[in-house]
């Protein structure tokens, strides 16, 4: 689309190519199809303008306690996980790091199943982890923003997108398939307290799990 008006048509020209375009700018022109294309794709997925926030992450973090099996209740979609009785099983490796297991229940019956590993990058913010799955793809963060260990978890990952936008992840976990409605309303409260968007949060169905739950 053009726009017309009458200081428009006096531009020095000698000045506008003195003045190119900001790298930056050039790159955000560029990079608007793809955006677009993965914001038509990403449906249910939480994207926002500007970097991802920081928010506070749970204390004295031991993640010794935080080790086992936790079930998903709630989270923000994500287009790795399209199954139900999702859950994650993290145990200690010999090198010190964590040991990730997730599984889901798909559609046709069959259970999906990936390892990866998670490591504290920094002992100062024990709470702030990075997990991978696949050698050549990089960390991604994974934030424990509160634990009590023994009954819930509330866990954020978010990917800045250039400068421009930001992609949230949100998981409510529990040790058992289900939390009452209190707690996850509690952990709610800390995302919005945070300006993290729990908007698009859908409950995870847990009700067909084919392996055990102890």
């Amino acid at each position: 689309m053009i726009f017309a008006c009458g200081n428009c048509l006096h531009l020095d020209k000698k000045r506008f190519h003195r003045q190119p375009p900001n790298a930056r700018m050039v790159m955000a022109l560029l990079l608007l199809p793809a955006l677009a294309g993965l914001f038509g794709t990403a449906e249910g997925q939480a994207f926002h303008l500007g970097r991802c926030p920081t928010p506070p992450v749970q204390e004295n973090f031991d993640v010794t306690k935080y080790l086992g099996r936790w079930y998903e209740i709630e989270k923000i979609p994500v287009s790795f996980e399209k199954g139900s009785c999702i859950q994650a099983n993290y145990s200690l490796k010999e090198n010190g790091n964590v040991k990730v297991i997730n599984k889901e229940l798909r559609s046709d019956g069959t259970v999906n199943q990936i390892e990866g590993e998670a490591t504290q990058s920094n002992l100062t913010e024990p709470a702030k982890l990075g997990v991978k799955f696949f050698w050549l793809m990089p960390s991604a963060p994974y934030w424990v923003l509160a634990t009590d260990y023994e009954n819930y978890a509330l866990v954020y990952s978010c990917t800045t997108i250039i400068w421009l936008f930001h992609l949230d992840h949100v998981w409510i976990l529990g040790r058992n398939p289900y939390l009452p409605p209190e707690t996850v309303t509690y952990l709610k409260d800390i995302l919005t307290a945070n300006d993290i968007d729990i908007e698009k949060m859908t409950i995870t169905d847990q009700g067909l799990a084919p392996w055990p739950s102890g």
